[in-house]
């Protein structure tokens, strides 16, 4: 561009734009620097604390927490860290909040779900899906099936949420089916807080 305006006889930058059909505003935009280390910070803050969920999941977080940055920024700065290959084979949990377990006040405060395996005499295995409350011990739900994946799991939730008020927190453990992000979907969207049981504390 500036070669034809300074060898040429063109000597307007517009006319020289028309010639080859460029924009002038195209021609006069000046990139400015961005700095992406607050976004990489936060970017890598989620992604830490969900280590299981893929790009679009963290990125839902990260607008829920008040980014700014766009949907191909984040991707861009994403795959600059890596962070789309596949690392290490071995399951990665959510993070464990190290804080003492207090007993709720009240009913409907704190729920805990977890699962149970038998076999039938025919050797075929079943499972069972329990949730209690934590406050009097009462059972809300038993579910007994021979595969309760996630989907199951909202399902038994939907049931007990038609006939009583849902929880604040439900503890689980990090089972496949508690950490998946269906289930975690439902619990954000319902306003309940998943909490996960620490480490060598099953209780």
């Amino acid at each position: 561009m500036r070669r034809l305006v300074e060898q040429s006889a063109v000597r307007r930058k517009r006319r020289a734009c028309k010639l080859l059909n460029l924009s002038a505003s195209v021609h006069r935009y000046v990139p400015k620097p961005k700095n992406d280390a607050e976004v990489i910070k936060h970017m890598m803050r989620v992604v830490d604390k969900n280590p299981t969920s893929g790009f679009d999941l963290n990125y839902d977080r990260m607008v829920e927490e008040g980014t700014r940055a766009n949907h191909k920024r984040v991707r861009r700065l994403y795959r600059e860290a890596r962070l789309h290959q596949r690392r290490t084979p071995k399951r990665r949990v959510p993070e464990r909040v190290k804080d003492p377990i207090v007993p709720p006040i009240g009913p409907n405060i704190t729920w805990s779900m977890d699962f149970m395996s038998d076999a039938l005499v025919s050797g075929r295995k079943d499972r069972t899906f329990n949730v209690i409350d934590d406050f009097n011990r009462e059972a809300l739900a038993i579910e007994v099936d021979t595969s309760l994946p996630a989907l199951g799991v909202i399902c038994v939730l939907e049931r007990i949420k038609a006939v009583r008020p849902l929880p604040k927190m439900i503890r689980v453990d990090n089972g496949p089916e508690f950490i998946s992000a269906k289930l975690d979907h439902w619990c954000r969207a319902n306003g309940i807080t998943l909490t996960y049981i620490q480490p060598v504390k099953p209780t």
